[in-house]
């Protein structure tokens, strides 16, 4: 089977260090040593997200989409009212998934590709007064980057709990949960941390584990019920119980794909996608493409660009496939066939993958000068490294 370089909005190429986890000997779900490397991921997660500390974190067993539902249900009981901030296809589904779940919906929606507009959101919480705001952080099918901690803000005014998307965002951007009043967020690992999909690392606030453990109904869910999770990942005067079969190599890999983002370091991994995304967007304007959305909203990790005119989608996606083995994704729902969406998570922000890409993408369209532009747009630090 030939090797893809991935540059989509996940999953993305697999961290080394998540590569040889996975070989690691396989351990019983309930053995002392999953559950002492388990204790390890329950403090890198406190400081990936920025916990402070308090509640609870840990990984799901399913992927970030589970990390949502199980937010969801668990915070929401039925006819509870819920905020949900949309301006794409994820904020669309955080409302769908609220409405089967029984509870009052209300949404501040936005147009695909624009900002939220915060005096909307603040007009709707003082009319709706929701027990529970939630919001994408990273947009990942329009490439917006959303104003989480001006919408925390307004949670605060309004007593509300507060949950947040950060599948394409924690890990490799600035994320800061306590100090933006954030009561739960979850991601998946095969986006930022470059580990296998399969997991969403989440957290929980104190308060958060407050309002769950003072329902008046059951969580609807049994597999992610947060106070179910709590025996497994937090040991009790009974020690531990068994909750369910985790996925212990996911466990090994994840752990490892965490631990190296936090030893790289937060901020170096954001200046490492702001500036190969600059390269890139530099290179790709000069034969048509544009930014879709708005510098001041643009999200670092996955670049929208709209198609120059006359540009064949389909074809030159398929040729960067199955020519030059560069797999690169399209828009997603009203988008589809108007724009690109270039990932650059994790281990996809390499100067050299998007030297790559711009070298095929060259002689597909006939434009050699696409890398050359990209070098020169390029620091030289970052093109040595």
């Amino acid at each position: 089977m030939e090797q893809v370089l991935l540059l989509t909005p996940g999953p993305t190429p697999l961290h080394p260090r998540a590569v040889a986890a996975l070989q690691w000997p396989m351990r019983g779900h309930m053995d002392p040593e999953v559950f002492a490397y388990n204790d390890r991921i329950v403090a890198d997660l406190h400081t990936l997200y920025q916990t402070g500390g308090g509640g609870l974190t840990c990984l799901l067993s399913g992927t970030g989409s589970l990390g949502m539902e199980a937010g969801l249900a668990n915070l929401l009981e039925p006819s509870d009212s819920v905020l949900i901030i949309s301006n794409g296809v994820f904020g669309e589904r955080m409302a769908e998934m609220a409405q089967r779940l029984g509870a009052r919906v209300s949404v501040v929606r936005a147009p695909f590709g624009a900002g939220i507009d915060l005096a909307e959101v603040r007009s709707a919480a003082k009319r709706v007064r929701p027990k529970l705001i939630a919001a994408v952080h990273g947009e990942t099918s329009t490439g917006v980057l959303n104003p989480i901690p001006e919408i925390g803000e307004i949670a605060r005014e309004v007593g509300a709990l507060y949950s947040v998307d950060a599948v394409t965002t924690v890990g490799m951007l600035e994320f800061k949960m306590q100090a933006w009043g954030i009561d739960y967020a979850y991601t998946g690992s095969q986006k930022c941390l470059s580990a296998p999909p399969g997991l969403a690392p989440v957290a929980y606030s104190a308060r958060a584990l407050t309002a769950i453990s003072t329902r008046k109904t059951p969580v609807v869910t049994w597999y992610s019920d947060a106070l179910g999770m709590l025996g497994y990942w937090e040991p009790g005067q009974q020690g531990r119980k068994y909750h369910h079969t985790v996925p212990v190599q996911l466990h090994w890999a994840t752990g490892e794909a965490i631990r190296a983002a936090l030893e790289e370091g937060i901020p170096a991994r954001s200046e490492r996608v702001r500036t190969v995304a600059a390269a890139a967007l530099a290179a790709l304007c000069t034969v048509g493409f544009e930014p879709f959305v708005p510098e001041a909203i643009r999200l670092p990790t996955v670049l929208a660009v709209r198609l120059p005119p006359g540009l064949d989608d389909a074809h030159v996606r398929y040729r960067l496939r199955h020519d030059y083995f560069i797999s690169i994704t399209g828009g997603l729902g009203e988008t589809a066939g108007k724009i690109w969406r270039l990932g650059l998570m994790g281990e996809t922000a390499r100067p050299e993958h998007y030297r790559a890409l711009l070298v095929a993408l060259g002689e597909i369209l006939g434009e050699p000068r696409l890398p050359v532009v990209f070098d020169q747009a390029l620091p030289t630090a970052a093109l040595a490294a």
